[in-house]
């Protein structure tokens, strides 16, 4: 008979550690996003970074963050496909703070991409191409962080609608700090105003959300922010940001050697 051993994979963090989670999520809630960064550079210290896409929120969290802590890690996911534009923006933000904008990019080159999955595979499956250059390089980037902080709002997608400032990510395993969760658009562009901070040129030619060159298109009036990326197609997300769920328990099943499940 074959012995089937079963044993739980925890997917949330240590009990300590989620009651922290929760204990500042609640004292969060309504804060100020400079208020939640100073709790994430005084809690997490050298072991939390900035992920940046370099969209109107990203410039704004990054003009709030190095206010607070000049030294702030930020880094970004070179796909190889960004606009003109948005390489240009990496540098100006460099300039102008005196910071370094790491880069993560996976080791597939387009090139090869193309050879080993045809052409266009951002057309024929957009979400590999996604996995390949996007979620793959974040490994990289989160390994040996305790927390990274994001630029995302609840009412940009479905996906992230019940996002919290702060929460626990079951996909990267860490804590995930969100300090615009609960400002809108026009809250983010008023700040850039204010603060004189540099954007993207094509956010003032109808690109709301600006992604790879090959699947973002500038929106028509009226059209939801989002409706350019991967354009004709359900797909909203790269997969980064998983919806918000509860901290859970899974039961992993290990068959005895020469046995199949059925």
């Amino acid at each position: 008979m074959s012995q089937v051993v079963s044993e739980t994979v925890r997917l949330g963090p240590a009990p300590r550690e989620l009651e922290r989670v929760e204990t500042a999520a609640s004292l969060l809630n309504e804060a100020a996003p400079e208020e939640t960064l100073r709790w994430a550079f005084e809690w997490f210290q050298e072991s939390v970074t900035i992920a940046t896409g370099f969209g109107a929120e990203g410039v704004a969290l990054i003009d709030m963050a190095v206010r607070i802590n000049p030294g702030a890690d930020v880094f970004f996911l070179d796909t190889g496909f960004l606009f003109p534009e948005t390489y240009e923006l990496r540098r100006r933000l460099e300039d102008r703070y005196q910071i370094e904008i790491r880069a993560f990019k996976t080791d597939i080159t387009p090139e090869q991409q193309e050879l080993r999955f045809g052409a266009k595979l951002w057309s024929t499956d957009p979400d590999l191409c996604c996995r390949l250059r996007k979620l793959e390089p974040l490994k990289d980037a989160l390994q040996g962080r305790r927390a990274w902080i994001t630029a995302i709002r609840q009412d940009q997608t479905l996906e992230r609608s019940n996002a919290r400032v702060i929460e626990w990510d079951c996909q990267w395993r860490l804590v995930k700090i969100n300090p615009l969760v609960r400002w809108n658009k026009h809250q983010v562009w008023e700040y850039i105003a204010r603060n004189n901070v540099p954007y993207n040129p094509r956010h003032d030619r109808g690109y709301p959300s600006i992604g790879c060159t090959h699947c973002t298109q500038p929106v028509g009036e009226g059209d939801d922010d989002r409706a350019g990326r991967w354009p004709g197609r359900a797909k909203r997300e790269c997969g980064l940001h998983a919806p918000a769920r509860p901290i859970a328990f899974v039961p992993r099943i290990e068959i005895a050697p020469g046995k199949q499940l059925t």
